[in-house]
């Protein structure tokens, strides 16, 4: 499997992206290193991409597949892409706050830490669907890393779309969400112009 392991503020930096979108409550003491350059609308479409993919964690196939998924979809292409990045088990886990970062969500499940309704899940990817119950295993939440998780992601608010109990690590998808929903500063419009070519 791909691994990007290029230092997280650094990217931030890169990217014009603010560290928290990724659950990361580090700062750049650093100043972005912009150019005077004009950006072509191609370097913009591109870096909008690499924000999207960057801040869930997915690769470029799986990113692509994603949006041909979404141009299948009934609807704009832009917000089903968003709802689809959104609706990943992986993302879902972080948004119930039963993770600090979605790198550490994609860990939780790939250990075997996650139920979805009653079953466990070890694909970060796996699409949640409305009325799905996420829960973490009964034989986890003792587990001190869980304890550290909840404490630290106390003053969490958990999306509209959702509802999720810190104190018995379960929630439950009550819709799918609308693109005015997520709150990810990503303009999912030049995405489609750069695949639509």
């Amino acid at each position: 499997m791909a691994i990007n392991r290029t230092p997280i503020l650094k990217r931030c930096r890169s990217l014009e992206l603010e560290p928290a979108y990724l659950g990361v409550n580090k700062k750049s003491r650093r100043k972005s290193l912009r150019s005077n350059r004009k950006v072509s609308e191609y370097g913009l479409q591109l870096r909008e991409k690499q924000k999207a993919k960057f801040i869930y964690g997915v690769q470029e196939k799986p990113f692509r597949n994603l949006y041909e998924k979404a141009s299948r979809m009934p609807g704009l292409v832009g917000p089903n892409l968003m709802t689809l990045l959104e609706l990943r088990l992986d993302n879902i886990i972080f948004r119930m706050g039963f993770a600090r970062t979605r790198r550490e969500a994609r860990q939780v499940v790939t250990h075997r830490h996650v139920l979805v309704n009653g079953k466990i899940v070890t694909i970060p990817s796996y699409k949640v669907e409305p009325g799905d119950v996420i829960e973490i295993k009964e034989k986890s939440r003792s587990l001190q890393r869980f304890k550290d998780i909840v404490e630290a992601n106390g003053g969490i608010a958990v999306p509209s779309w959702m509802e999720a109990s810190s104190e018995t690590l379960s929630g439950k998808i009550l819709e799918k969400p609308l693109r005015e929903q997520i709150d990810v500063p990503v303009n999912e419009t030049l995405i489609v112009e750069l695949y639509s070519k």
